[in-house]
């Protein structure tokens, strides 16, 4: 007997909500860990005066990856409203700034432009796939 659409469905939509989550970490573990310990002659490079700002910032940004790592276990609504309102912050931070930067260079620009399009696809669906409180689990008979 076939399974039923909705009952695929339904199994299917955790795994992309704890793909959101993961994809979301893989983002911002690397990214926090290079600001962490972003060396010296980078940031003169990039412009970073205090040496301490990027530091906090990657601190935030690593800590923020290892929560979305330990959120993706067991991802209930509240889980995912923390990881689309973050990713879309990122994103509407993230975004003005590559759209003006005429003074950024083309590979970082193109940089911020590819990650805000994918925090936006990983929010888009985290909200897409958190299970209704409606939804009860549907039993399929093999």
């Amino acid at each position: 007997m076939a399974e039923p659409t909705h009952a695929r469905q339904l199994r299917t939509l955790p795994g992309v909500l704890r793909a959101s989550f993961w994809l979301t970490a893989l983002l911002f573990i690397p990214l926090g860990l290079l600001l962490y310990f972003l060396p010296p002659s980078l940031a003169a490079t990039l412009g970073v005066s205090p040496l301490w700002l990027p530091r906090v910032a990657g601190g935030l940004l690593l800590a923020w990856g290892a929560f979305q790592v330990a959120a993706g276990v067991a991802p209930d609504a509240a889980k995912v409203g923390g990881l689309a309102g973050g990713n879309l912050l990122t994103v509407a931070a993230l975004l003005p700034a590559a759209l003006r930067g005429e003074a950024l260079p083309p590979v970082v620009r193109t940089l911020l432009l590819t990650v805000s399009v994918a925090l936006l696809l990983l929010a888009v669906l985290a909200i897409v796939a958190v299970p209704s409180p409606r939804t009860r689990p549907v039993k399929v008979d093999q």
